[in-house]
């Protein structure tokens, strides 16, 4: 099973299980059988049948006839129980909040969609996303009472345990601020605070493009540029939370200056403010393009240069293609140290579809190994832009469900003498 979704539990078989049970229900598309788990598990019926019997008083899952269409007296599928409660996934990109109000199936009931500045520092981010939170809310029908857990993704390196950001290239005012404890006493529920690469993976891997992957590797390509490594069915992080930061490899050390603060990186010439600044730089040139109909230069955006490259802009169209090939470089070292199944394209700059992600995939041809090559795939995300909040419903879930997997168990430990 994949440890990476849930915290070590109290140490003993019956519990390990537990959460080993509850991972295969919820993550079994169309639910599972006692039976088809015992299988999996190498349980005897009667150890499953104990931990099911206590998930169904709990009411965390619930039984359900099979849908599989066979012949005989259906067998009795077990799978997660939406009436549970809801939980809401928030995904605080460098220049956009998204919101996701899910219940525990993780079927979507709201989203809400909003420009903010990442730089506008945590005060007043965090208070744009109170505000659409309420309005969040009041599109599911839900209260704030109703919440369980709330996830919630930045664009910066994360220290879990903390709940906090540390030394984020692209979030001035966020170092070391305490967002998680800031947002648990102003929502008053239980609030995990993740990298967005991160919970990219993790949505892509539970809903997406990843499922059964166990080597994965999702970038999200937007202002900045994150990677989120799944390495063996597990998270990979780091020691201090900054693993996948691939935006700050260098590329060129002589190339141009990033927010970092150092020169060359893979952000300075792939990310979204790099293709915006690229694009403004040529028109203000008198290159022929599109672009010159936006006005003032200074406001041309990634997003405009994508627009443009889909009319045919030659312009657009080839900024695109050289970003495409930078990315190419990165993604082609990964390849090389990590050989993953799966390599998969997100965020806003990956909207612009093959016009990036051909070139990409020509430099990765010339760059890796072959025999990493042959094995991986390169595809953009089902979810579109909802892999990071989807990701951050995915881990709201996880505390979630296995606080419950955890009840007894730990009281049971409390009292032993």
């Amino acid at each position: 099973m994949n440890s990476f979704l849930w915290p070590t539990p109290f140490q003993n078989v019956k519990n390990i299980n537990k959460h080993a049970i509850l991972d295969l229900i919820r993550f079994t598309p169309g639910g599972i059988s006692r039976v088809e788990i015992a299988h999996r598990m190498e349980l005897s019926r009667a150890a499953v049948t104990t931990i099911i019997n206590d998930y169904l008083t709990t009411g965390i899952i619930r039984e359900a006839e099979s849908r599989n269409g066979h012949s005989g007296r259906p067998a009795i599928e077990l799978e997660i129980n939406p009436a549970y409660g809801y939980v809401i996934g928030i995904d605080f990109g460098a220049t956009h909040l998204n919101m996701l109000a899910a219940d525990t199936s993780t079927r979507i009931l709201a989203e809400v969609e909003v420009a903010v500045d990442i730089q506008n520092g945590p005060e007043a981010c965090l208070a744009e996303a109170n505000i659409r939170l309420q309005e969040l809310l009041l599109k599911a029908h839900l209260e704030l009472k109703d919440i369980l857990t709330i996830g919630v993704g930045v664009p910066g390196p994360i220290v879990s345990e903390a709940g906090m950001v540390v030394a984020p290239p692209i979030m001035p005012g966020w170092d070391h601020f305490p967002i998680r404890d800031t947002l648990q006493k102003q929502w008053g529920c239980p609030v995990s605070v993740n990298n967005d690469a991160e919970l990219g993976v993790l949505g892509e891997w539970a809903s997406g493009a990843g499922r059964g992957e166990r080597n994965l590797i999702y970038i999200k390509v937007g202002t900045g540029i994150g990677a989120g490594l799944l390495m063996d069915g597990q998270i990979y992080r780091g020691v201090s939370g900054s693993a996948g930061e691939i935006g700050h490899l260098t590329i060129d050390e002589n190339g141009p200056m990033c927010a970092c603060g150092n020169q060359g990186c893979l952000e300075a010439f792939a990310g979204g403010r790099a293709i915006a600044l690229q694009a403004q730089q040529a028109v203000q040139q008198g290159q022929r393009t599109q672009l010159v109909e936006i006005r003032p230069v200074e406001s041309i955006t990634a997003k405009d240069v994508a627009a443009a490259a889909r009319r045919g802009d030659l312009l657009s169209q080839r900024i695109l293609a050289q970003a495409g090939a930078k990315i190419g470089i990165a993604i082609a070292g990964l390849i090389n140290m990590f050989n993953p199944g799966m390599v998969i394209i997100g965020g806003g700059v990956a909207q612009t579809g093959d016009i990036l992600l051909e070139p990409m995939r020509q430099t990765v041809q010339r760059r890796s190994l072959p025999a990493a090559t042959r094995a991986t795939r390169i595809t953009t995300a089902m979810l579109g832009r909802r892999s990071s909040s989807m990701g951050a419903v995915i881990q709201a879930l996880t505390i979630t469900l296995h606080q419950v997997a955890e009840r007894k168990e730990v009281v049971a430990a409390q009292v032993t003498p």
